[in-house]
């Protein structure tokens, strides 16, 4: 028998139209001859809405977004276990960003008892969240750039301080960062603090608490992370931004973006990226994928910048251009994903819940 597969895509997200390009990428690369696939659309204002079953890899995702389809309400048998009618197998988040990538709809799945590909909830919440990430990578001992970090309700009251602060403990440029968006949204470079204080207040458009972190002169290396238990690494890969910084500009509308793969290393330095890579993976107890981004300096000191538990997933997107660099094509790590999914449900699912 075919396994059902749900496509989870769009979302109540800045990151919406990311979260599309990875459905139809990874629609298009799915067997149909092994699954049967159901576009399962969040709008930006956060419906739901089920469609039938896609008839191929041109089967139209796009409908869904003209109004058609079914709203959750009235259609939560499509996403109940699969020994119920209409049931799903495994559902295949593809949602970037909050209400997707942060641990809200994988809290949702758990509680629904289904299968699902990626990173739990502890690992979601976390990965998103880069405040509470550096913190995690701090106590694994990974080397990392200092920051500062405050809340909406902190600049608004003692903003004079705030920027004292990081003028006196970082050094400029610095890179200020909504703490719980991905994608390069919301990130700017500031030189000194009147950029700063406009940077802080375009950040706090997308989150209430803001991540200031030093810039650093050095290369931007990537590296793929998949499994469970006992991960495996990819090549690593390096970002060569043809602008000021890898924002989402240049990630997603203008191509201002040079992928170099595999990046230019000694065996050495890319032995470090493996074991920081692993590390960051356990620590934040991620499964499924995780892409593990780098500084490197020109002395070849290796700085963790963060981990993203649902990396751009399109054809052309580093991660999978990474495992496609390391042996296995788009379509074969899309099975991977779905196969580790199944692992790890399949292992929660020998927990004792009746006490004797």
């Amino acid at each position: 028998m075919k396994k059902r597969i749900g496509l989870l895509y769009g979302g109540k997200s800045a990151e919406h139209e990311v979260s599309l390009s990875t459905a139809q990428a990874v629609t298009k690369a799915l067997n149909f001859d092994k699954y049967e696939v159901y576009p399962v659309y969040i709008t930006q204002e956060g419906e739901w809405r089920k469609g039938a079953s896609l008839e191929g890899p041109a089967g139209s995702i796009e409908q869904l977004q003209l109004g058609q389809g079914n709203s959750a309400p009235n259609d939560i048998s499509g996403f109940l276990p699969a020994e119920q009618e209409n049931g799903l197998d495994v559902i295949i988040p593809l949602l970037h960003g909050p209400n997707g990538e942060d641990g809200t709809v994988q809290g949702l799945l758990e509680v629904m008892n289904l299968p699902y590909v990626g990173n739990g909830v502890l690992a979601s919440s976390a990965g998103m969240d880069k405040v509470v990430m550096k913190q995690l990578f701090k106590i694994a001992g990974l080397n990392q750039t200092p920051y500062v970090y405050f809340i909406r309700r902190d600049w608004k009251n003692r903003q004079s301080e705030l920027v004292r602060k990081i003028a006196s403990e970082l050094q400029w440029p610095v890179f200020v960062k909504p703490a719980n968006l991905g994608s390069s949204v919301g990130i700017n470079k500031a030189e000194n603090e009147d950029e700063l204080i406009a940077a802080v207040n375009e950040a706090l458009k997308f989150d209430r608490k803001i991540v200031v972190e030093q810039g650093v002169n050095a290369r931007e290396i990537e590296i793929g992370v998949l499994g469970n238990d006992s991960p495996e690494c990819s090549v690593a890969g390096e970002i060569k931004p043809l602008k000021a910084f890898y924002d989402y500009q240049a990630k997603y509308k203008d191509g201002n973006t040079a992928m170099i793969i595999p990046a230019e290393l000694t065996d050495t330095v890319y032995a470090e990226l493996v074991e920081s890579a692993k590390k960051a993976f356990k620590v934040l107890d991620c499964s499924g994928l995780v892409r593990a981004d780098f500084f490197v300096t020109a002395d070849n000191e290796i700085l963790i910048n963060e981990v993203n538990t649902l990396p751009g997933f399109t054809p052309y997107s580093m991660f999978p251009l990474l495992w496609e660099n390391t042996g296995v094509a788009y379509p074969e790590l899309i099975e991977k994903l779905i196969d580790l999914a199944t692992e790890r449900y399949e292992d929660k699912q020998l927990l004792q819940v009746k006490m004797d």
